[in-house]
């Protein structure tokens, strides 16, 4: 089992930048490909970013190429999510999730943990 736990979020003007972290508890988090995920009101949830068991390996949406970078420290068992450029769109709750194995996921159904999820608002 794995338990997540997201913090980081809040409210934010546009322009400016967010970190989300995710602290992880259970098994073998240094093996496990980790993800953010968001979902906003009435949408379905979409993909934002993945990294490999390793960190060396990462994966946007277009969405947010250029703007949001993903890392992790295995030592801390923490992924972040470091938000920046941000825009009324990015407004969702952001969710962390892990898999059962050490590559890049970029759909939902390859994590098998989540967590409760972060609620970052980004006012024009």
């Amino acid at each position: 089992q794995v338990q997540l736990v997201e913090s980081g979020g809040g409210l934010v003007q546009a322009g400016g930048s967010l970190r989300l972290s995710c602290v992880a508890s259970g098994r073998a988090f240094g093996s496990r490909g980790m993800g953010w995920f968001r979902q906003a009101p009435g949408k379905e949830r979409e993909f934002v970013a993945a990294i490999s068991w390793s960190g060396r390996d990462t994966n946007y949406a277009d969405s947010v190429k250029e703007r949001f970078t993903i890392s992790r420290d295995n030592a801390k068992n923490t992924v972040y999510l470091q938000m920046s450029s941000l825009k009324p769109e990015d407004t969702a709750a952001y969710y962390c999730s892990a898999r059962e194995f050490i590559g890049i996921g970029t759909t939902a159904n390859e994590y098998k943990y989540w967590g409760q999820g972060t609620q970052v608002t980004v006012s024009s």
